[in-house]
């Protein structure tokens, strides 16, 4: 057990540069979130409801996060600060990662497969802040999903998704970021072909500006009066 524990507070170490210690990491809200979970799992599995459910809230009361007793997860979540939700049928695989202020949320259980309504994440999965996984989709594994994305569909292995409606930055899958990625979002990558449109318009603009200005400063220099030709007088 000790060694499960130090190998959980060694992968929130490896993901987080804030903390100097393994000390530090036992005061997170998200490594308690998930130790009042692992309680509550287990009641709800032996279909003692509402004490499930009064852990729950018990845990969400002192941490901030709001995770179903029905949730199955895997080893070595990171919860980043507070303020997520884990529906009832989700599923997490290893060494996931979410940021705050994210909903891994339900539709209607008529558009679900078996009463499954929440997403699955497959191992290695980053959620960006304030992301918003609905459905019974299924998250890939290594997928990024970046801050504030909406996803309403299944996201390949390996794909990097952003924006509402949210869209992959069309990474091909053997060019993946193999190391791990903060925010679930790449920082100056060529990876958004919209971004890199938009620098190229702006160089453009700048270059005619430029380029209007000195057609301007010539001109100006041309239009400069020129003095009068005095007369020559004629004797009468």
């Amino acid at each position: 057990m000790f060694k499960r524990l130090t190998d959980y507070l060694d992968s929130i170490v490896a993901r987080d540069p804030a903390p100097r210690s393994r000390w530090e990491v036992l005061l997170y809200p998200g490594l308690w979130a998930m130790g009042w979970h692992r309680i509550a799992h287990r009641l709800f599995n032996a279909r003692l409801f509402f004490l499930a459910r009064a852990v729950n809230h018990l845990s969400r009361f002192l941490t901030g996060f709001d995770i179903h007793p029905g949730a199955r997860i895997g080893r070595h979540l990171f919860l980043e600060h507070g303020f997520s939700t884990i529906g009832e049928t989700c599923e997490i695989g290893d060494n996931v990662t979410i940021y705050p202020c994210v909903t891994l949320g339900g539709t209607n259980p008529a558009n679900g497969i078996g009463g499954k309504r929440h997403p699955t994440l497959e191992d290695n999965v980053i959620i960006g802040s304030g992301a918003q996984i609905l459905g019974p989709i299924t998250v890939g594994q290594r997928a990024r999903i970046g801050a504030n994305a909406v996803v309403t569909e299944d996201v390949p292995e390996g794909a990097t998704m952003v924006g509402v409606k949210a869209r992959s930055t069309l990474l091909k899958a053997e060019t993946w970021a193999k190391e791990f990625m903060p925010y679930g979002t790449p920082c100056k990558e060529p990876c958004e072909p919209g971004n890199q449109r938009i620098e190229d318009l702006e160089a453009q603009v700048a270059l005619l500006r430029a380029q209007l200005a000195e057609l301007m400063s010539e001109r100006s220099a041309g239009d400069t009066p020129t003095p009068p030709v005095p007369r020559k007088q004629t004797r009468s």
